[in-house]
């Protein structure tokens, strides 16, 4: 039975940014899955206030759909989609950035509909929460603060994460390019930088969320790092590798590196197909087994 990709977006994405790895995934014969977590993708809100001429006041105080949506509600989700893709054959379960954090939740609660977990400089957290590795020194890089003039509204008050993606301010445009995509061009950076939605939802996890030996822990996993990420800086990506290891020392990740930042290796998707296609072929191998 034919093994199936299964493709989980980070933060303010959705499964478009996918669309051009799928394009190359399919053209090497492999057949894959980009998921809309809820509140994403054609569930999203698109704000009146967020098109142009923007209107910053009421961009700051609409509501939008993703409020109240929490991480049980995006495992749920992922758990529907890996119960229909394991009738089928075999499932990868790949997840980039954030969404680490459901595919690892969602690991933890149903190891039987996963063959092979990848990280793609993602979310996989052992001994903190995701929120608490932004206070250790592996993310001292990290400038969050940077980001601020972007955000929209406050959280508290909205229930959700807003971002003002269409911001024509110079300044915020370049923190943008610096943290995601510092080796693309202009071109590629604005047209990557459209397909993000502007609301993301508050709930990352508790340590009830975090990889669980038992479970998770018995799956064959890959990291792929991406050796020129800001935005979750290698030092943190092989953190996260060695807490990994150190829970299951008898299983221990499978690593790859691709270069390349945070959003790279959807832009130029190639070598990412290839490298996935190897661990499609993993899955014939004993070892993958």
């Amino acid at each position: 039975m034919q093994p199936t990709v299964v493709l989980v977006h980070g933060a303010f994405a959705n499964s478009f940014s996918f669309a051009p790895l799928q394009a190359e995934l399919g053209l090497l014969g492999h057949r894959s899955v980009a998921v809309d977590l809820p509140g994403h993708g054609f569930g999203a809100t698109y704000l009146r206030s967020y098109q142009a001429p923007q209107d910053l006041e009421g961009l700051a105080t609409e509501p939008g759909s993703i409020k109240g949506v929490t991480l049980s509600d995006n495992v749920a989700h992922l758990i529907g989609i890996l119960e229909r893709a394991k009738r089928n054959g075999p499932v990868i379960l790949v997840s980039h950035s954030r969404g680490g954090i459901t595919a690892t939740a969602a690991a933890n609660a149903r190891p039987d509909l996963i063959d092979r977990i990848v990280y793609v400089s993602a979310w996989c957290p052992v001994d903190l929460d995701a929120n608490g590795y932004y206070a250790e020194p592996e993310m001292a890089t990290v400038d969050v603060a940077a980001l601020a003039p972007a955000m929209a509204g406050n959280p508290a008050e909205l229930g959700l994460l807003r971002t003002n993606f269409r911001t024509a301010d110079p300044a915020v445009l370049a923190v943008f390019k610096a943290a995601f995509l510092h080796d693309g061009t202009d071109e590629e950076f604005l047209t990557f930088l459209n397909t993000f939605q502007p609301d993301e939802n508050l709930d990352a996890g508790t340590s009830a969320d975090r990889a669980q030996a038992a479970t998770w822990g018995r799956i064959p996993k890959t990291f792929v790092r991406l050796a020129d990420d800001t935005s979750m800086p290698l030092a943190l990506q092989d953190r996260l590798i060695r807490e990994g290891n150190a829970l299951t020392p008898d299983n221990p990740y499978d690593v790859r590196t691709l270069a390349g930042s945070h959003l790279k290796w959807l832009v130029d998707p190639a070598p990412t197909a290839r490298l996935l296609g190897e661990l499609v072929g993993l899955l014939d191998s004993p070892a993958g087994a």
